[in-house]
C-alpha cells in the first residue's frame, strides 16, 4: 500500500537519510524548516539524555534505581520523534522509552521512582500526555489506537505516538493495532526503533518479512524507513505521519533503523554474548551525536563550550532528581492497595487492615 513520497524516491527501499554519518546534507529538499535555535536544541537534548543515560546506569549499579533499559545510541530516534509533535500529542511508550516521557513534560524524579517500583512514579502530573512505560511487548500499539479514536470522535488534531523495538513486531498486538487504525484511519504513529536485536534474538531470526516498515502493507495504512540514527531524518518523517494523521488520511507505520549501544536492560543482559565488537564499532561510526555535532559546528551552531555547559546542565539535573526520589516517602503496601479499587472489594479491606496494623508498629 502506500508510502510516503520521500521513501519512494529512495533506492530499493533504503532507510531515508537527510545527514550523512559525516554531518552533511544529502537530502536539502527535505530538510525540516527548524530555526538555529530550534537546530541547537535538539542538539542539548541529545547530549544531556545521553549523560543522563550515563548516570542512569551508574545509579543502577550503585543499587539506587531498580529496572532501567539503557538509550544510548537511540537518542535521535527518541529526541527526534518526540520534538515533531505537539505537547496536546499522546506519548504511549515501552520501557526504554523514559527520555520521550520525559521531553514532553514527565518530571525525572518521577522516573528515578517509577524505576524503583514506587507508586509515586505513576502519578502522571495534569496536561502531562503520556501513559507509563508498557512493560506487556506492543501492549500499546492497541492501546494507542485506543487514544486515537477518541481524538478522532472528538474531531481533535491531535496524533497519539507509540513506541516499540523490534521484537514487538512479533507479537499479535502489533498487527491487532494496526489493523483497527487502518480500517478506522486512525491519526496514529506506529514507531518501531529496529535496533537489530529482540534482548539477544537478530531481527533475521524472529522474522521472515524483509523489513518492519512493509509489515504495514496488510494493515492498509502508510510506512516509512527512516536512518534512526540521523535526528533530522527522524522529525522529517514524524511530522510528515503526523500531518497525515491530522488530515484524516490514517496511521503510520515508521521503522527507525537504529542502535543501542549497552545491553537490553540492566538486569544482567550481556550484549557481548550475542553482538561482535566490529559490529558495535561500526555502528559507532554513525554516531547519532557526533553526526548531528558535526552538521551544527559546520554552521557555526555548536562549540565544545556548548556541550561542556549541557553535560554540566545534565549533571546537576540528574543530581537534583534522585535527590527528589531520595526524599519521596518510602511506599507502604496500604497505599498501593488503596490505589487499586476505587471501593476495595472486602478481601482488600481485610488485607489492607493488616498490613496497617503491621506499618503502625
Amino acid at each position: 500500500m502506500s508510502v510516503s513520497t520521500a521513501v519512494e524516491q529512495t533506492e530499493n527501499n533504503a532507510p531515508l537519510q537527510i545527514l550523512a554519518p559525516d554531518g552533511t546534507v544529502v537530502r536539502p529538499d527535505l530538510m525540516p524548516k527548524l530555526s538555529d535555535d530550534e537546530l541547537r536544541e535538539l542538539m542539548r537534548k541529545m547530549v544531556f539524555t545521553r549523560v543522563w543515560d550515563q548516570r542512569a546506569i551508574s545509579l543502577n549499579r550503585q543499587g539506587r534505581l531498580g529496572f532501567y533499559a539503557p538509550v544510548a545510541g537511540q537518542e535521535a530516534s527518541m529526541i527526534g520523534s518526540e520534538a515533531a509533535l505537539s505537547k496536546e500529542d499522546f506519548i504511549l511508550p515501552s520501557y526504554r522509552d523514559i527520555p520521550q516521557m520525559v521531553w514532553h513534560g514527565y518530571p525525572m524524579h518521577k522516573a528515578f521512582l517509577y524505576s524503583r517500583g514506587h507508586i509515586e512514579g505513576g502519578r502522571i502530573p495534569e496536561g502531562v500526555n503520556v501513559l507509563m512505560p508498557q512493560i506487556i511487548i506492543a501492549a500499546q500499539c492497541t492501546q494507542a489506537t485506543g487514544v486515537a479514536m477518541g481524538y478522532k470522535l472528538r474531531g481533535e488534531k491531535k496524533v497519539a505516538i507509540n513506541y516499540f523495538g523490534d521484537g514487538a513486531t512479533s507479537q499479535g498486538d502489533f498487527y491487532e493495532g494496526m489493523n483497527f487504525a487502518g480500517v478506522y484511519k486512525l491519526p496514529v504513529i506506529f514507531f518501531s526503533q529496529n535496533n537489530g536485536y529482540a534482548i539477544s534474538l537478530p531481527f533475521e531470526k524472529q522474522t521472515a518479512s524483509e523489513n518492519i516498515a512493509v509489515k504495514a502493507v496488510a494493515a492498509g495504512i502508510a510506512s516509512e524507513r527512516v536512518d534512526g540514527m540521523d535526528i533530522l531524518a527522524v522529525y522529517y518523517a514524524v511530522q510528515q505521519a503526523k500531518e497525515r494523521g491530522v488530515n484524516g488520511e490514517g496511521a503510520t507505520l515508521i521503522e527507525a533503523m537504529t542502535y543501542r549501544y549497552g545491553p537490553h536492560t540492566m538486569a544482567g543482559d550481556d550484549p557481548t554474548r550475542y553482538r561482535t565488537g566490529e559490529e558495535q564499532s561500526e555502528w559507532e561510526l554513525r554516531d547519532p551525536l557526533i553526526r548531528f555535532r558535526k552538521f551544527l559546528e559546520a554552521k557555526g551552531l555548536w562549540s565544545e563550550k556548548d556541550e561542556e555547559a549541557v553535560i554540566e546542565e545534565a549533571k546537576a539535573a540528574v543530581a537534583d532528581a534522585i535527590k527528589k526520589a531520595d526524599e519521596t516517602p518510602k511506599m507502604k503496601v496500604s497505599e498501593l492497595i488503596d490505589v487499586m479499587f476505587e471501593t476495595l472489594p472486602p478481601a482488600l479491606e481485610e488485607q489492607k487492615a493488616e498490613f496497617l496494623a503491621k506499618e503502625s508498629k
